[in-house]
């Protein structure tokens, strides 16, 4: 067990985890909207005791707001305190590596936003420093943490649609459609990492996988169809290489035909509909959102004689391991505070349930490998 999280006396139980994010600020933003509230749910197994932002002024305003006690205007400050365990890294893409980094050097437990990093090049020298140092590194691809997805998996697993004969996604990338906000700039250069490709796409095969196993080969198909983008307020144009067409197809490690297609913006009609069809049933995933990492989705089932579907309410045991926000599916902590379950375990118990940098660099080379085959119409043969 690792020395943080031992007592001073045998009989009481392991003081919390300190916890310090990197980005967390006043001005909201999704570590303030997600990790906050999902770290104060779990009280016994996490404190969050710092932050760092932009600069000290902006620290000191996200500190009084979320009332967390160590407030930093650089990340180098934060991860030198002996009160931080685990270091949370919340900011843009193309800042992760340096983060990171620096937290590593001073022998901190990293968990960062996904993507890891700027590329695959960035997010292996990140887990090649991590393995160097001994030290865990994990990623939020917390979509395998939502409880209809874990449902999910148990379903499949237990034989609820027999042998799975084929499975099919389609769902809209939201933010990735006709306009955009000053907040969201940086994401309609693919330059900064943080595309419809890698983030509702990323998140979304990621729990695929997690539910019917890994794409064995694929081909697929990306366009940019909007070249072009325009403020939701002033109307002001922003050009955009983004893809916000993605088409991919192929076959999963069980033989299983796989097909995912992602449309940006959002529909007027599906916004989230993934199918799992086999031997004995099917079953029926919805939501009004492509990010599945959210958890905000319904589950709907048949099999056998049945002949029609039939809603499939997650059972309470799911949310068995975050009792202070069980059935609150529409909040944006809810999945998180799960994924922060599972990964106390992975700390305090020696389990390996929450991705790690390792698989966080296997995900990054699969989306290069949507990408290689997007480029040269060929089919993809996916290693790890």
């Amino acid at each position: 067990m690792p020395s943080f999280l031992s007592s001073t006396h045998a009989s009481a139980p392991p003081a919390p985890i300190g916890v310090g994010i990197v980005g967390l600020s006043a001005n909201g933003g999704w570590a303030g909207t997600a990790h906050v509230p999902a770290l104060a749910a779990l009280p016994d197994a996490y404190e969050l005791r710092a932050l760092s932002a932009s600069s000290a002024e902006s620290a000191k305003a996200a500190g009084q707001r979320f009332g967390v006690p160590l407030a930093f205007g650089s990340t180098e400050e934060l991860v030198e305190r002996d009160e931080v365990n685990v270091v949370v890294v919340t900011v843009k893409v193309p800042h992760h590596r340096e983060l990171v980094t620096s937290a590593l050097s001073a022998g901190k437990t990293v968990l960062s936003e996904w993507p890891l990093g700027n590329g695959t090049a960035e997010a292996e020298e990140m887990a090649a420093f991590a393995a160097s140092r001994k030290l865990r590194g994990f990623v939020g691809l917390q979509a395998r943490s939502a409880p209809p997805v874990r449902y999910l998996r148990d379903l499949v697993a237990d034989g609820y649609v027999g042998e799975v004969l084929s499975t099919s996604v389609v769902a809209s990338g939201g933010k990735w459609g006709a306009t955009y906000d000053s907040r969201s700039v940086y994401i309609w250069d693919r330059a900064n990492g943080a595309t419809m490709l890698s983030i509702p796409f990323g998140h979304t095969i990621d729990g695929l996988a997690s539910v019917l196993g890994e794409f064995a080969e694929l081909s697929a198909t990306t366009a940019t169809r909007r070249t072009e983008v325009r403020h939701e307020e002033t109307g002001e144009p922003l050009p955009t290489n983004v893809d916000d067409q993605i088409a991919v197809t192929g076959t999963l490690e069980s033989g299983a035909v796989a097909s995912v297609h992602y449309r940006g913006g959002l529909a007027r009609s599906t916004n989230f509909l993934w199918e799992i069809n086999g031997t004995e049933g099917d079953l029926l995933i919805t939501g009004d959102s492509g990010h599945l990492q959210f958890g905000q989705v319904t589950i709907h089932g048949a099999r056998g004689r049945d002949a029609e579907l039939a809603e499939l309410p997650v059972p309470g045991r799911y949310d068995a391991n975050v009792p202070a926000l069980a059935g609150q599916r529409h909040t944006m902590a809810y999945t998180v505070a799960h994924a922060y379950a599972q990964l106390h375990a992975d700390l305090t118990e020696g389990t390996h349930t929450v991705p790690d940098f390792a698989h966080a660099v296997r995900h990054h080379r699969l989306l290069d490998q949507v990408q290689q085959a997007a480029t040269t119409g060929g089919r993809q043969r996916v290693s790890g």
